[in-house]
């Protein structure tokens, strides 16, 4: 796992975003957003579910353009690394801007 490094500090345009919003796709786009990159088994043991479930999430999130994948060898076996793309990151933030306000209008 790679930390990511801090933002900018530019928010976030605030969008709800269906994709993301799925229970277990906002938890992986909260550990992709705490990192550069993270190796999937990782993702998958944090998440407490099998690889089948998690690849069928990556492979919404990616197609929505937000998760990119590598593949690469190591200790002889094939890994599979996860990061989010520049794109993915903004939905992320944003959908977690929306999350914010409708909580924040809740409480006024």
């Amino acid at each position: 796992m790679t930390r990511q490094a801090p933002a900018d500090g530019a928010a976030a345009p605030e969008a709800f975003d269906a994709v993301i919003h799925a229970p277990q796709r906002l938890r992986i786009c909260a550990m992709l957003d705490a990192v550069t990159q993270i190796e999937f088994g990782l993702v998958q043991e944090r998440l407490g579910v099998s690889a089948s479930v998690l690849s069928k999430h990556v492979s919404v999130l990616m197609d929505a353009g937000y998760v990119e994948q590598r593949k690469a060898v190591r200790d002889t076996r094939q890994r599979v690394w996860l990061e989010l793309t520049a794109e993915g990151r903004a939905a992320y933030r944003g959908h977690v801007a929306a999350l914010r306000k409708i909580v924040d209008q809740s409480e006024a």
